[in-house]
């Protein structure tokens, strides 16, 4: 028996937008390693009742390359669960490069990312015809080193849609770089575990958001997202939809 490693994205926070391909993943697996700090637990209930299940909240890399190792080499299929989409800001490009070199078979089933989640919560389109066609996923720089051509302060200047993970705990020193090319009266939203429970959006602009933000004591597990989409209705309707324009598919 051969065993290979299945990376899922179980989504934002809601159990029921994991993927019926994650959930399936999930049922047939017979050992679990899961994001724990961050992943709806309520996931785990899809699994086999023998399955073997490990916070990887608890495991540093090589831990976690030891139970996929000891497992695969046992013919065992692991479920290896992110929360979101594992593409963007789950860390599995290490784990994919410690696979490869080990000769483990693997593959990648995306997930809803808590930026879609964030966009459903605050029931907007992060793409308005003529107020932006473009959306910058990013983050701060903190132990994380970023290039300088990546700083939010240059991003910034391209006044598109911005979304940026991992920044609440530092919203002023997001505020301060967010102004090098937005107008302080940019409006920006904050969302706390888009899709759970006890979801929280705050809503403001670059004046005030920094505020509102400590004032609600959000410290973790939110996304921001600035731009002028958030509140323009004053917008061209696109094409697709357009009674006078013709094309091939609707």
């Amino acid at each position: 028996m051969i065993g290979k490693v299945i990376f899922i994205g179980a989504g934002p926070g809601d159990p029921d937008l994991i993927t019926i391909k994650g959930k399936r993943a999930i049922e047939q697996a017979d050992v679990i390693i899961y994001a724990g700090s961050l992943v709806n637990k309520e996931v785990l209930n899809y699994k086999k009742v023998d399955a073997q299940v490990y916070n990887s909240a608890k495991l540093n890399l090589n831990e976690i390359m030891e139970i996929i190792k000891n497992s695969v080499n046992k013919g065992k299929i692991i479920a290896r669960v992110h929360t979101g989409d594992p593409s963007i800001y789950g860390a599995i490009g290490e784990q994919i490069r410690e696979l490869q070199k080990n000769n483990i078979k693997y593959e990648i089933i995306p997930g809803v990312s808590s930026l879609f989640g964030s966009a459903s919560a605050l029931e907007i389109e992060l793409t308005l015809p003529e107020i932006s066609q473009t959306v910058i996923i990013t983050r701060p720089e903190g132990r994380t080193p970023k290039k300088s051509s990546e700083s939010i302060s240059s991003l910034s200047k391209h006044n598109a849609t911005m979304c940026i993970f991992l920044g609440v705990s530092m919203i002023d020193k997001v505020v301060d770089e967010l102004l090098y090319g937005y107008d302080i009266n940019t409006p920006i939203a904050v969302v706390k575990k888009a899709t759970w429970n006890d979801q929280q959006i705050i809503k403001g602009t670059l004046k005030n958001i920094s505020e509102k933000v400590k004032k609600a004591n959000i410290t973790k597990t939110a996304m921001i997202i600035v731009g002028d989409i958030l509140e323009s209705d004053n917008f061209t309707p696109s094409k697709l939809y357009d009674a006078n324009f013709k094309h091939e598919f609707r």
